[in-house]
């Protein structure tokens, strides 16, 4: 009974500590942006070993996709988010492949800063909403926000 409750208590814990570990972070530029000007931004989404997302077109009706929004303050513009090709993987509890996205993956997107922005620093906000599964469940989504700067040259 104790071996039970101890593996039950295992697999919980390693449950949530997996559907909790994938992590997001991002950069604009070199950490600066030129008045009047474009940059490129990244969000990443780190996906520890043993555990896959599923990508932003999974290809299965069930599985939740990626979806990334990234949106900028005081006029700044962001357009032109990009979402990686997924890789197409068959896992047990599926008939079909599903296409997900393991490791480091990442979203490239543009800033664009008005000439006549008066600010010394812009915010950018990027939310992330993801499925984590390993190669027999999946669990509930999750997302993830966070907050990029620059410097405005």
């Amino acid at each position: 009974m104790m071996k039970k409750l101890f593996f039950l208590i295992c697999v919980l814990s390693f449950s949530c500590i997996a559907a909790t570990a994938q992590t997001v972070t991002g950069s604009i530029g070199k950490g600066s942006v030129e008045r009047g000007k474009a940059a490129r931004g990244t969000i990443v989404l780190s996906i520890p070993g043993g555990l896959h997302v599923n990508s932003s077109r999974p290809a299965s009706e069930y599985a939740i996709a990626t979806v990334v929004k990234v949106s900028g303050a005081s006029g700044v513009r962001v357009t032109g988010l990009t979402y990686p090709k997924g890789k197409n993987r068959k896992f047990e509890f599926s008939e079909d492949t599903i296409n997900v996205y393991e490791g480091r993956v990442s979203f490239p997107f543009t800033v664009t800063v008005p000439a006549s922005f008066k600010g010394k620093t812009i915010r950018v906000t990027a939310s992330v909403k993801y499925q984590a599964c390993t190669n027999e469940v999946c669990y509930p989504p999750k997302t993830k926000s966070i907050t990029l700067t620059a410097n405005v040259m």
